[in-house]
């Protein structure tokens, strides 16, 4: 499960992976790789620097990045 709480009373959100899979696959792996980060000011930056795109349009195009395939 998934969990993301707005701030108010009663605002706990959540998805199953299923839904996150099918739904929202990019994400989906930016949470796992954000959660495999360092936890402080470092992990925050290195965060900010990940981008993660649907398919093989993206406006990156002269830096070559890799192409992975997720598997369900």
């Amino acid at each position: 499960m998934y969990y993301r709480h707005s701030g108010h009373p009663g605002g706990l959100k959540e998805r199953n992976a299923d839904e996150m899979r099918t739904k929202y696959p990019e994400q989906m792996l930016e949470l796992a790789i954000k959660g495999m980060l360092p936890k402080g000011s470092l992990g925050r930056k290195m965060g900010k620097k990940l981008h993660v795109f649907r398919g093989s349009e993206h406006t990156h195009q002269a830096q070559k990045p890799e192409v992975y395939e997720l598997r369900g």
